[in-house]
């Protein structure tokens, strides 16, 4: 039986795979030869191979990829326009399902759900669009890899382009 020493290491672990998706989403929005394979790297990490991945608006799924490479083409493709981005991971929430550990506390097997709150900035020259929404994942523990998302479902709730302002004070 899982300790809440264990449960709480396995939540935090499970927390960071969001965290590292932002910072690889934003790479892959930088769009450089480096950027893209550094943002590649941090999906193969963090995804399963086959894992599902997919944006939706109003019930109806808008983009989707199998796999942390058919994310990488999406996610670049999607976010090519902008000058820069920044992905900032709010409110967490992990539901852990079934978390199993051996007689020294290392894990060995485990499902959970996780909800992360998001803000998107994607800047352009003159204007920002602002994406709020929440990530719905299913994760699992393997075996010598970690927790990995096996279904990662982003849903939009709002969005907004504002006009950029001046940086002059």
């Amino acid at each position: 039986m899982a300790s809440a020493t264990d449960i709480a290491i396995a939540r935090q672990e499970i927390e960071y795979l969001r965290r590292r998706y932002a910072r690889a989403t934003d790479l892959i929005g930088e769009g450089t030869e480096d950027s893209l394979a550094q943002g590649r790297r941090i999906y193969h990490e963090i995804f399963t191979a086959d894992a599902r991945i997919c944006t939706s608006l109003g019930g109806e799924v808008q983009l989707e990829a199998r796999g942390p490479d058919g994310w990488v083409d999406v996610a670049h493709e999607a976010l090519k326009e902008y000058v820069s981005t920044q992905h900032l991971v709010g409110s967490q929430l992990v539901e852990l399902a079934r978390l199993e550990t051996d007689a020294s506390g290392q894990v060995t097997a485990g499902e959970a759900t996780m909800t992360s709150y998001l803000q998107a900035w994607h800047a352009r020259a003159d204007s920002v669009w602002i994406f709020i929404g929440s990530y719905v994942d299913q994760v699992r523990y393997f075996d010598g890899v970690g927790w990995q998302i096996h279904d990662m479902e982003l849903i939009q709730l709002s969005g907004e382009d504002r006009p950029l302002g001046s940086l002059r004070p």
